[in-house]
C-alpha cells in the first residue's frame, strides 16, 4: 500500500499531522507493506529566501489578522503540538523559503533517508529556531545525514531537484490540494489536515481491506459451522 503524504516544512500542522500519522501506522498490523513518500508543497512560493521579520509580523501581514488574534492562534497550535510530544516555539521561528529545504528532502530520498530529513527539518524549524534557508544549515544537516558532501554542495551550485519538486507542486493542483498536510492512499483515498489518530487508522484499515480482499475458498462439502439458529449436527 502506498502512502504520499503532501506537506510543507514550513507549516505547523503538517509536523503534528506527520505524529499523528505515525501513531497509527505504528498500529497497523500491515505496517511493514506499506510504502510512505513525502510530496513537496509550498504554502507561499513568493517568500524570499529569507524574511525580515518573525513570524508572528509574517503571518499577521499574509493573512490580515491582528497580531494578538495571530498569538492565539500560535497558543492554540503549540497545545496541540504539545499533545503529540512537539515542543513548538513559535517566538525562535525564522521565516523562510523553503524550497531547497524540499530539494534536500528529494536528495536525502535517494539515498534513504527522506523521513528523517523530513523530521529534522520540521522539528529543528518548529522546535529549535533553526534556518531552514541556510545553506550552511540544510548543508550541516545534508552531512549529518550522511550524504556525500559534494551531492549536498550541488543543491547550492545546480538546480538539482528542482524539477522534483515542481513535479510535486503539479501533481498537488491535479489532484485539487490545496492544503497541507495531505494524505493520498493508493491514489484512492485523500485526507486532509492533521487528522486524528483514529481517523488514519480507519482510512488504513478501509484501503488495505478494499485492496486486499478476504477470498472465500469453495470446499466440496461444507464445514460443520454454528450460526444464530445453532450449531450444525
Amino acid at each position: 500500500m502506498k502512502i504520499e503524504i503532501w506537506s510543507d516544512v514550513a507549516c505547523p500542522w503538517c509536523y503534528i499531522g506527520k505524529r499523528r500519522f505515525e501513531a497509527a501506522l505504528a498500529e497497523f498490523p500491515h505496517r511493514d507493506s506499506v510504502d510512505v513518500t513525502w510530496r513537496s508543497y509550498q504554502l507561499d512560493p513568493s517568500l524570499p529566501e529569507h524574511y525580515d521579520g518573525s513570524e508572528l509580523e509574517y503571518l499577521s501581514r499574509i493573512k490580515g489578522m491582528g497580531q494578538e488574534q495571530v498569538a492565539q492562534m500560535f497558543e492554540h497550535v503549540t497545545e496541540q503540538a504539545r499533545g503529540e510530544g512537539l515542543n513548538y516555539a513559535f517566538d525562535r521561528v525564522v521565516v523562510a523559503n523553503s524550497f531547497t529545504a524540499h530539494r534536500l528532502i528529494h536528495l536525502a530520498a535517494a539515498h534513504g533517508k527522506q523521513d528523517a530529513a523530513k523530521e529534522r527539518l520540521l522539528s529543528d524549524h518548529f522546535e529549535h529556531g533553526k534556518d531552514i534557508g541556510s545553506q550552511e544549515y540544510l548543508t550541516e544537516l545534508g552531512l549529518a545525514l550522511g550524504i556525500n558532501a559534494g551531492e549536498v554542495a550541488d543543491l547550492f551550485t545546480t538546480d538539482k531537484f528542482a524539477d522534483d519538486v515542481r513535479f510535486d507542486f503539479e501533481e498537488a493542483r491535479a489532484l485539487g490540494i490545496t492544503g497541507v498536510p495531505f494524505f493520498v492512499i493508493d491514489r484512492k483515498y485523500g485526507l486532509s489536515g492533521a487528522q486524528p489518530a483514529a481517523t488514519f487508522t480507519a482510512a488504513l484499515t478501509q484501503a488495505w481491506q478494499e485492496s486486499n480482499p478476504l477470498v472465500l475458498v469453495n470446499a466440496a462439502e461444507g464445514g460443520e459451522a454454528c450460526g444464530p439458529d445453532g450449531c450444525a449436527v
